[in-house]
């Protein structure tokens, strides 16, 4: 008998397993985080932008209110002049000291119509060259609308100032010759509107133009100037 040949039986196919890979992470977007700094200075410069708004709202509202003040109750400063000076002493003793008194009247006036102005005591000093001559003092008063006040205070020397042997002044005093004069009031003055009052204001008042000697006085040429010295941070003027 033929021997049979049967076909090889083949062997078992096996399937490799796929390669393996790292597992992948999901994509995602990276989270917005707003920086300090900028809201900081965005912030800041908000606050500064309101702050510079506001103040010149502020002062323009003032300007506003100031202009309207002025033009209803047009305020002017008082006026002084010298009504008349008498000298009751005016010479030098011998060990050339100074010895001096003056009967001084002075005359205020307000020229407003709606404001009172109220002063406190007033400071007198007469000199002649960058000599001392006397002090007075004025009690305090008050200037009514459209008033005229006569003030009156007697100046007198401390006996203290020593007039130098080389000074001219000494030789016109003993010759009893006429000298100038200078008058000077210091103050202070706040006015009063209805019933509003502003702060006290530092005022200078002086006066050239008056001649002095041991026989008498003259103020017919005098003129007074009023200056109101305002005070801002280190300067006055």
């Amino acid at each position: 008998m033929a021997e049979k040949i049967y076909p090889a039986s083949k062997p078992p196919q096996t399937t490799a397993p796929p390669p393996s890979f790292p597992p992948t992470k999901p994509l995602t977007r990276p989270v917005y985080r707003p920086n300090p700094r900028r809201n900081r200075r965005s912030c800041c410069c908000s606050i500064c932008l309101i702050l510079t708004v506001t103040v010149t709202i502020l002062i323009f509202i003032l300007a506003i209110a100031a202009a309207i003040s002025y033009v209803i109750y047009r305020p002017h400063r008082p006026t002084f002049s010298i009504s008349s000076l008498h000298v009751t002493s005016f010479n030098m003793t011998s060990s050339n000291k100074l010895n001096t008194k003056f009967s001084l009247t002075l005359t205020a006036r307000n020229p407003n119509k709606r404001i009172v102005y109220v002063m406190d005591h007033a400071d007198v000093t007469l000199s002649s060259k960058k000599l001392h001559l006397g002090d007075g003092k004025v009690a305090p008063f008050t200037m009514g609308k459209k008033n005229t006040t006569t003030l009156r205070t007697v100046v007198t020397s401390s006996g203290d100032e020593v007039v130098d042997d080389d000074d001219v002044l000494k030789g016109e005093i003993k010759s009893r010759k006429s000298v100038e004069v200078k008058i000077e009031v210091e103050t202070k003055i706040r006015a009063k509107i209805g019933g509003v009052k502003t702060k006290k204001v530092p005022v200078r008042v002086s006066c050239d133009g008056v001649k002095a000697s041991a026989t008498g006085a003259s103020v017919s040429g005098a003129k007074c100037k009023v200056d109101l010295r305002i005070k801002i941070w280190k300067w006055t003027i």
